[in-house]
């Protein structure tokens, strides 16, 4: 089922290709609509996904800090989402 990724009334992201992993949507990297994602120095780790780095989402001069999140080189255990970004912090996901 297609799905697409929503903040402040504009598409982030729209697929059907989708990795559901803990409740979190993955869409494929060129699925994103890029002209409003800005890069982050924000890194975290999760002891069994790896280093996740982020994007903040910024849409008619509101920006959403580190709301889009990926694992440039995940684990083995995780392998499934390389080249795959989730959301959160009030980003909707919606059927379409």
């Amino acid at each position: 089922m297609k799905k697409r990724a929503i903040w402040n009334g504009k598409v982030i992201a729209e697929s059907d290709d989708l990795v559901n992993i803990e409740g979190n949507y993955y869409f494929p990297y060129n699925s994103l609509n890029k002209e409003y994602l800005k890069p982050s120095k924000t890194i975290t780790n999760c002891h069994w996904k790896g280093d996740a780095n982020y994007h903040s989402i910024e849409v008619e001069g509101k920006t959403n800090a580190d709301a889009a999140w990926y694992y440039s080189d995940p684990k083995d255990a995780a392998k499934a989402i390389k080249g795959r970004v989730a959301f959160w912090k009030g980003v909707t996901i919606e059927d379409v």
